[in-house]
């Protein structure tokens, strides 16, 4: 079965400003993705950062992430990237945490 990915808008964004080598490797990870959306690792409280409900993939030898949520986890209908980004002083999970913080104004 393959699952239908979504990109947020600003996970769009991300994706839209990495360069092309990395992208590749986004997509296989996608790819991958849409065969098993539980591929990722769940991540919980990271950093003091409550990100329960999401997952990330590690990419380019874990320099990068790809944070993602289930909808409807009990019944997988949707993966929705949340955001594409380095670990960097855990900046990409702020950023997830952040516009997390408006996800009723998404939808």
């Amino acid at each position: 079965m393959s699952y239908k990915i979504e990109f947020i808008f600003d996970a769009a964004k991300d994706y839209r400003e990495l360069d092309g080598s990395i992208k590749k490797l986004v997509n296989k990870k996608i790819d991958q993705l849409t065969e098993n959306p539980l591929l990722g690792q769940e991540l919980g409280n990271k950093f003091n950062i409550n990100l329960s409900g999401f997952f990330k993939i590690y990419i380019v030898r874990k320099k990068n992430r790809i944070v993602y949520r289930l909808i409807t986890p009990t019944e997988i209908e949707i993966i929705e990237i949340r955001g594409i980004g380095k670990r960097d002083k855990e900046e990409i999970y702020r950023i997830i945490s952040k516009r997390s913080s408006n996800i009723n104004k998404e939808r």
